[in-house]
């Protein structure tokens, strides 16, 4: 992984490393860019983490991107950091860096990053079917979904409305890509406010307890939807989320 700059393939959700409120007690905070490697290719991802002011006055935080003294500062003036979760195989590199600045905070973490993790860091809690319901559990939903090679674990905060993704919902804008090789790539993966299509294959063998799942997001009944990539969701949620899972729905042949 390695991040990018403003002159590489994607405009930016500027202002970047600036909570942005979006629903009750709850921010989105856009960072930089980030490549993953995909066989001799090399994708652009914007990357994005979400905030929830609980009742108590304590931040939960989502996905922890790339920090900077600037984004600690905003994250200070909004409450004390209690809770960060890595919500997916995936997304976990700057754990480590969050939990150094708040040494008292609890993580959580998909089991798999136990032995997967590539950069260490420490795990509080696993988020997984046999957990014990989190302390944060009265405020926000959650609920793994399980593939061969991704589990990725989703998130309701009922008081907003808003469902959170990472990775089961990329929604990246054409308009975005400075190149057209990069929105064939983005076309050609299914990454257009849906699951992208790597992500679906490790689905496979799992369908119906995936389709399951699913229909359990479905029945939170969001009104906003937000992920790690691409344009979030203000309004429409339903509208969206029957097309971004009509794959996992779908009768099988």
């Amino acid at each position: 992984m390695a991040r990018g700059t403003h002159a590489d393939a994607m405009v930016p959700y500027e202002p970047l490393n600036v909570p942005k409120p979006f629903g009750t007690e709850t921010w989105i905070v856009d960072g930089p860019e980030i490549r993953m490697d995909y066989g001799p290719f090399h994708v652009p991802f914007p990357t994005r983490m979400v905030v929830v002011r609980l009742a108590s006055g304590d931040l939960w935080i989502h996905s922890p991107i790339s920090p900077d003294d600037m984004l600690f500062r905003a994250i200070d003036a909004l409450g004390p950091v209690r809770y960060l979760i890595a919500p997916n195989t995936l997304h976990y590199w700057y754990m480590a860096d969050w939990l150094e600045r708040y040494p008292a905070a609890s993580s959580f973490a998909v089991g798999d990053l136990q032995t997967k993790a590539k950069r260490p860091f420490r795990i509080d809690s696993v988020l997984d079917d046999a957990a014990a319901p989190p302390p944060w559990a009265d405020e926000i939903d959650w609920l793994l979904i399980a593939g061969s090679v991704v589990d990725e674990a989703v998130f309701h905060v009922r008081a907003a409305r808003l469902l959170i993704v990472t990775d089961l919902i990329e929604n990246f804008e054409p308009a975005r890509m400075r190149n057209r090789l990069l929105r064939w790539l983005i076309e050609m993966g299914g990454a257009d406010g849906s699951t992208p299509i790597d992500l679906r294959m490790t689905f496979r063998g799992n369908r119906q307890e995936v389709a399951r799942r699913i229909r359990q997001v479905l029945d939170w009944r969001p009104q906003r939807v937000t992920m790690a990539h691409g344009r979030p969701y203000a309004v429409g949620a339903e509208r969206e989320l029957d097309r971004a899972f009509r794959w996992a729905l779908k009768p099988a042949r």
